[in-house]
């Protein structure tokens, strides 16, 4: 038993360095055990894990100074944020190049991806990026550049150099905020650049965004509300009011 339980201790901690963030279903099925074994390692080892908005985390995260934002938003109004994905999913087609943005809302575009569309998926954030690994028929372009933890994305130069080389069919963009004058917003400046380029270089661009986004406003703008072909909210095409 004790030596069952230090082999999960081990596998979690390794799949963390690597990953950085850990849904409680995901780590119950990689360790072969119940989330209420899984919530009972973590609780056994605060020196190693932490948990956080039904996420593991590695207990620095928890720790310091800011905790891992990404943790922290991904059980925020999960609901709205899948049903928001069902209605942009019926964009994806077979065949075609997809942009998938950083963030917790769109890793469910990814889920509804059907598993026989053969498609090529841009994407420069981790967890976009682990869940597209499970879609056997999906070749994955993952930009490159300076990885930021806050969001679990890459950016840089070489990301987009490499956007300039690629076709994107339908880009599907991700914000914090959006505002009716100010337009789409998002927390983290270096996502701006990439977020720009896709939307000047896509022949379609959806903005995926739960209600909870209509009317505010965060610090670092990238595009106006006209910028996108339609705005998709857990209620379908929205308009912005």
């Amino acid at each position: 038993m004790a030596n069952r339980k230090s082999t999960r201790i081990t596998t979690l901690t390794d799949a963390l360095s690597a990953r950085r963030v850990l849904h409680l279903k995901e780590a119950a099925a990689l360790l072969g055990v119940s989330e209420m074994t899984v919530r009972r390692d973590v609780a056994d080892n605060p020196g190693l894990f932490g948990y956080l908005g039904g996420h593991i985390v590695p207990a620095a995260d928890i720790e310091s100074d800011v905790p891992y934002e990404l943790a922290r938003a991904a059980d925020s109004h999960a609901v709205a944020k899948r049903e928001a994905c069902v209605h942009a999913a019926r964009y994806i087609r077979p065949d075609e190049t997809i942009f998938i943005d950083c963030g917790t809302t769109l890793e469910y575009l990814v889920d509804l991806i059907p598993e026989n569309y053969s498609i090529t998926a841009v994407c420069y954030s981790l967890n976009v990026a682990d869940r597209l690994t499970r879609k056997p028929n999906v070749r994955i372009v993952m930009l490159g550049g300076v990885y930021h933890p806050s969001s679990a994305s890459f950016a840089g130069d070489s990301g987009l150099e490499t956007l300039d080389r690629i076709g994107i069919n339908v880009a599907f963009l991700s914000a914090a905020g959006i505002d009716q004058q100010r337009g789409a917003t998002c927390v983290h400046f270096h996502e701006v650049p990439i977020k720009q380029k896709v939307i000047a270089l896509a022949r379609e661009n959806y903005l995926v965004v739960d209600r909870s986004k209509i009317g505010k406003l965060k610090p670092a703008f990238f595009a106006p509300t006209g910028a996108f072909r339609a705005v998709i909210t857990e209620d379908g095409e929205t308009a912005v009011a």
